[in-house]
């Protein structure tokens, strides 16, 4: 099991896009069993895979230990993807993290799914506090999407500055530059800044993932905005490779 955390400390940004797209590609090119966990309040990346949460099982209680994680999966319509869900009861969150005393709460947590998933999908809330922490250090990977600004590296810094606090054995990272406009000078300077970094496109293929609830590869498997998210999925799994997945 691999737990890949999409992070950033600012909203905005294609995060949860990147999420659920990601997510779709390990289930269906790489033909993992497949997590998304929705730990946003707003409940874009099940939103985006057809699910809704469920009124009767808030998502703050999995971490109660009073029911089985299972229970709060949702199959998606999507062969190998399934997603357990946000909602706003997750705002609240944050203050349980702060109160326990184990730094590997939400790792332990994760671990319980070890035996039916290969691949795990946090989408974060974009927050610095006790959950980003936590997460961190359940990560094993951080894929960190960025607004195309001169101010990115800065911005990628914060996040690293944030892993690094893990401890020396922190996930590697790998910078995004999301919502990439060629057309706009900033995002020219951007790209020319990081010409090393993956990009994704603002493209309205991505914008209609939140129409039609469905990833891009489902219905514009051939435009760029497809494109960008099969390059960003074959790179995330040469990163879990080289340390020795």
């Amino acid at each position: 099991m691999a737990v890949i955390a999409i992070y950033s400390v600012k909203g905005g940004v294609g995060k949860t896009t990147l999420s659920a797209n990601l997510a779709w590609y390990a289930s269906s090119t790489y033909k993992h069993r497949t997590l998304v966990w929705d730990l946003d309040a707003a409940g874009g990346a099940g939103f985006l895979l057809g699910v809704d949460p469920d009124p009767v099982l808030p998502a703050e209680t999995l971490f109660s230990r009073q029911k089985s994680p299972h229970d709060f999966i949702q199959q998606t319509g999507h062969e190998r993807l399934s997603v357990l869900p946000a909602d706003e009861s997750l705002r609240s969150i944050d203050s349980y993290f702060s109160r326990v005393v184990r730094r590997d709460s939400l790792a332990r947590t994760a671990a319980r799914f070890k035996s039916g998933y290969e691949r795990i999908f946090i989408d974060c809330p974009p927050v610095l506090n006790s959950l980003s922490r936590q997460i961190m250090r359940a990560a094993d990977v951080v894929i960190v999407p960025l607004p195309p600004s001169p101010l990115s590296t800065r911005a990628f810094q914060l996040v690293a500055d944030e892993v690094k606090a893990t401890g020396a054995k922190h996930a590697p990272m790998l910078p995004v530059l999301s919502m990439l406009d060629m057309r706009r000078t900033l995002h020219r300077k951007a790209r020319e800044d990081a010409p090393d970094w993956p990009t994704i496109p603002f493209a309205s293929a991505a914008e209609q993932c939140a129409v039609r609830r469905q990833p891009v590869g489902t219905f514009a498997p051939r435009s760029p905005a497809a494109q960008s998210f099969a390059g960003l999925s074959a790179a995330i799994e040469r990163k879990l490779s080289s340390r020795g997945e």
